[in-house]
């Protein structure tokens, strides 16, 4: 009865953390640039006197998903997507490098160009400054035009150029804050061959309708090994009514 117990418990446990998994993709159906995640799970037989003919859920990995993302034009000049694989670099709390594919660029009080969460872009020479009064135009390769609103209006201006990477998905590992890094924390080299879309948005590469159905089937899933868990316990009730009748 026991075996039962522990076998049911292992599947339903798995199967509950598979659906916080896609709950956190639903979640972020509509984030920009948010990357799918996938737990992977595998069954191990349990070995022991005997035909192992019982098998235990055991964690394997947590995969992401690097397909690409419906791309949106918005028109306006900060947004950028990135044009297949590839990645942009912005600079963590802790000032070392990491990747995002989330393209809603800001300006904040100090010109310095930014995420929508607030960190710097990463470009060749560090943090890029945009200067005030100034029209915006970002190149598919990453480079920073400006054109004053004032003055000359053809004086235009290259501010800087953002730092595009392209390292194998391999090498990539998702951080709790939800941005990417190489594996072993050095900054990857910058990616000629990385493209972006201009006043265009990645958006979540997550399908709704997969998910929900993903969902309903753990539902499913978590819902038997509920049952056999019941079933168990009143399997050991019947037995332990039997035995006192004949003790």
């Amino acid at each position: 009865m026991d075996r039962l117990i522990y076998t049911a418990m292992t599947g339903a446990k798995h199967a509950f953390l598979q659906q916080a998994g896609v709950a956190h993709n639903l979640a972020n159906a509509s984030t920009t640039g948010y990357r799918a995640m996938e737990h992977k799970f595998r069954a191990v037989p349990v070995k022991g006197e005997g035909a192992p003919t019982r098998a235990f859920v055991v964690d394997a990995s947590v995969v992401d998903s690097f397909d690409q993302g419906p791309m949106v034009a918005t028109g306006r000049p900060l947004d950028v997507a990135v044009q297949g694989a590839g990645w942009l670099a912005v600079e963590t709390a802790d000032g070392r490098e990491a990747y995002t594919r989330a393209g809603n660029l800001q300006i904040n009080a100090n010109g310095q160009l930014q995420t929508a969460s607030g960190l710097n872009v990463v470009g060749e020479g560090g943090p890029i400054a945009i200067p005030p009064d100034n029209r915006i135009t970002i190149a598919p390769e990453g480079t920073i035009s400006v054109v004053p609103l004032f003055g000359t209006p053809n004086n235009v201006n290259v501010v800087g150029r953002i730092k595009l990477v392209n390292p194998p998905e391999n090498q990539l590992v998702r951080g709790d804050d939800g941005l990417f890094r190489t594996t072993n924390g050095a900054p990857a080299n910058a990616d000629p061959g990385v493209k972006l879309a201009s006043e265009t948005l990645e958006g979540s590469n997550v399908n709704p309708v997969d998910s929900m159905i993903n969902m309903i089937s753990l539902a499913r899933q978590f819902e038997m090994q509920i049952k056999m868990l019941q079933t168990a316990d009143a399997n050991a009730n019947k037995a332990s009514q039997i035995l006192s009748m004949n003790a």
